[in-house]
């Protein structure tokens, strides 16, 4: 039975100034940045895998989203760091289809979607930018994989920088240890990093662990950190709680820095 989430956020309450976060369950991030909504790798079904009629073979999830799609705002951009199936919903994306949404997603991805129902949707490869309003997004190198079944190894998959108004937010997507983050440092740092710190045992090769997550987020320059990829579904032999216990031992003195811990939780920046 589907656990009801043990937070609702309320971001009907949002204003337009400042920045937002939402954690729905797994990597899906409700993101409001001066004004400019943003979804990040929708999963809201009650399992993620092929779709074979009205049955859906795949990973059953633990949890109930936060939020129902019904109860979304309007949503300006999709993020979608690669096409596994934990990540890249289809159920999801085409109740989420909508002519005023932008979709930004991994190379060679948007065949799997409707694109002719969204207002626009950009391919990119590592490096590449695109905008959506006054929302910037650049794709970077991550140490993953991206394809979504066994033969269609030459999808990307990308970790993501975002930059609207006053904030800059990074959202790592699904990736191993690497030493990447360290290229996105710059004089002006990020607010917040959406980070993976689940699924590391025994898949450590392509999921870090959480003292890994935190230590690439640093790398980046992140002042806050929102973990994801955990609580959700179970993909891995670590127990439930183990990755965000693992987190606040990684912070230590900084537990103010981690943003959320629940399924559910609300952070905000003004």
């Amino acid at each position: 039975m589907l656990t009801e989430a043990p937070y609702r956020p309320q971001p009907n309450q949002w204003p337009d100034r400042g920045l937002y976060a939402a954690w729905l369950g797994h990597t899906t991030v409700l993101l409001k940045i001066d004004g400019v909504t943003v979804l990040t790798d929708p999963v809201f079904s009650k399992r993620a895998g092929i779709s074979l009629g009205p049955v859906t073979l795949g990973l059953k999830r633990l949890v109930a989203p936060a939020l129902s799609l019904r109860d979304l705002p309007p949503i300006d951009v999709i993020l979608l760091s690669h096409a596994h199936m934990d990540h890249f919903d289809l159920p999801s994306l085409r109740r989420l289809e909508n002519a005023r949404t932008t979709v930004v997603t991994a190379s060679r991805t948007a065949d799997l979607l409707r694109a002719e129902r969204y207002g626009a949707v950009h391919e990119l490869k590592w490096g590449e930018r695109a905008r959506a309003g006054s929302l910037e997004v650049r794709a970077f190198q991550v140490k993953h994989w991206g394809a979504r079944v066994q033969r269609d190894t030459y999808r990307g998959y990308n970790g993501y920088t975002l930059e609207a108004g006053r904030y800059r937010v990074l959202f790592g997507g699904d990736t191993a240890m690497t030493t990447a983050f360290r290229a996105l440092r710059s004089s002006r740092g990020f607010d917040l990093a959406l980070m993976p710190v689940g699924a590391y045992n025994p898949w450590i090769h392509a999921h870090c662990n959480p003292e890994q997550a935190w230590q690439m987020a640093q790398d980046a320059g992140a002042e806050f950190f929102l973990p994801v990829h955990h609580q959700t579904f179970a993909l891995s032999r670590e127990p439930y709680y183990e990755p965000i216990e693992r987190v606040q031992e990684s912070a230590g003195a900084h537990l103010d820095r981690v943003a959320v811990t629940r399924i559910g939780h609300e952070f905000a920046m003004a």
